[in-house]
């Protein structure tokens, strides 16, 4: 799991603005178009969160995590995971199944469906690849390539108790409405100056950070050739 690390609580800072894109028309949030846009060669821009600025490192680590979207009958849901509260790292946080590049990993794609079959069972055949989306360089050091994929029921989940707490579905309408994209702000005391970042709250859910940062670029992938 890639996600951001933090010695603060995101879900403490009040929220500074909403995202002022028009909400998406519903037909762009359904199959046939995720199929189509992943086709087609379309200019867009992603966005530029600054994460990466809080990296000192030389180099960020190679990682890939799967972007899972299940079709279910009453809509398309986005699988995501909450890491274990014990752990000593990231406790708690929301995450796309995924982790680093290994060094027999032969593609982003190999990498993502390696991870997501040890962390929660789901195997390569069940799993209709889409494409990618840009890189995201996280605050940590990691260059994370998303990978989206569709995943067909039927299937049964086989997660890692150890590492992940739950696994639960958040309607892709939901994630793609601007009006739930919070932006949060953190001024960090120690003079190291501000940080802003997404967050999606959803029932007892906090996405926040890279996670976050993804989705919200899957936003404007679907969102491109719009008008303003």
């Amino acid at each position: 799991m890639i996600i951001v690390t933090s010695s603060f609580d995101p879900q403490l800072l009040p929220i500074h603005s909403c995202a002022d894109e028009p909400v998406l028309p519903s037909a762009r949030i359904s199959l046939d178009f995720l199929r189509h846009r992943f086709q087609q060669d379309i200019l867009w821009s992603p966005e530029n969160t600054e994460e990466s600025s809080l990296f000192k490192g030389d180099i960020f680590r190679p990682a890939s995590v799967l972007m899972p979207i299940i079709v279910r009958e009453h809509g398309l849901q986005v699988l995501l995971t909450q890491r274990a509260a014990h752990l000593h790292h990231h406790a708690g946080q929301i995450s796309f199944p995924g982790g680093r590049v290994d060094d027999t990993d032969t593609s982003a794609e190999h990498t993502a469906l390696r991870e997501v079959q040890e962390e929660i069972g789901l195997v390569e055949a069940q799993v209709e690849v889409l494409g990618r989306l840009p890189q995201y360089y996280t605050g940590t050091g990691f260059s994370v390539t998303p990978v989206v994929g569709l995943v067909h029921p039927p299937f049964e989940f086989s997660s890692d108790p150890f590492e992940v707490a739950s696994i639960f579905e958040v309607p892709l309408n939901f994630l793609m409405d601007p009006r739930h994209h919070q932006r949060r702000q953190i001024d960090f005391p120690d003079g190291r100056g501000s940080r802003s970042f997404y967050a999606m709250p959803y029932q007892d859910y906090f996405i926040w950070g890279a996670t976050a940062g993804m989705l919200r670029n899957l936003f404007h992938f679907l969102r491109a050739d719009l008008p303003e």
